[in-house]
C-alpha cells in the first residue's frame, strides 16, 4: 500500500470544488472542501464518525451544538460522533479546507462541483467500503 503523500496546503488551496475526497482507508478519509462566500456544508450530525477540519484559507464559522465558533487560515477544529454541526463561509473570499473523518462518509474518489450537486447527490454519496486502494 502506497498511502496518501502529498503538500496538502497547496493541495487544498487549489482545490476548486466543493467536495473532493483524496483518499479513503478503511478508517479515516481525507476531503478537500471550498466554500465560496455565503456558502455552508449545511447542519449535520454523524453518530457514528469524528470528524477534523483545518482551515487553510478564508475565514467562517464551525458551528458546534449551536455555539459558533470564528475560524481563519490555519485553525483546527475536531467536532465528535453526535454533535450537531457546520460549517459557514462569513467572510468575502472563498473558505478552503481539508477535513478527515474517521470512519470514512463519501465514497472514494467523489467529487462535488458545488453545494447543489452534493445536494443532489446526498443518498447515493454514503461511503460502501471501497478505500482508494
Amino acid at each position: 500500500m502506497k498511502g496518501y503523500v502529498d503538500n496538502i496546503d497547496k493541495a487544498t488551496v487549489a482545490n476548486q470544488e466543493f467536495r473532493r475526497v483524496l483518499y479513503t482507508g478503511k478508517n479515516l478519509q481525507l476531503v478537500l472542501m471550498t466554500l465560496q462566500p455565503g456558502d455552508e456544508i449545511g447542519e449535520e450530525v454523524h453518530e457514528d464518525r469524528d470528524q477534523f477540519f483545518r482551515i487553510e484559507e478564508g475565514s467562517g464559522e464551525i458551528r458546534i451544538d449551536g455555539k459558533a465558533n470564528p475560524v481563519e487560515d490555519d485553525f483546527a477544529v475536531i467536532v465528535p460522533a453526535g454533535a450537531r454541526h457546520n460549517v459557514v463561509n462569513t467572510g468575502d473570499a472563498p473558505l478552503r479546507l481539508y477535513t478527515i473523518y474517521g470512519p470514512p462518509e463519501h465514497k472514494d474518489g467523489v467529487v462535488h462541483h458545488d453545494k447543489a450537486q452534493a445536494d443532489r447527490d446526498h443518498e447515493n454519496d454514503e461511503w460502501n467500503g471501497e478505500t482508494t486502494e
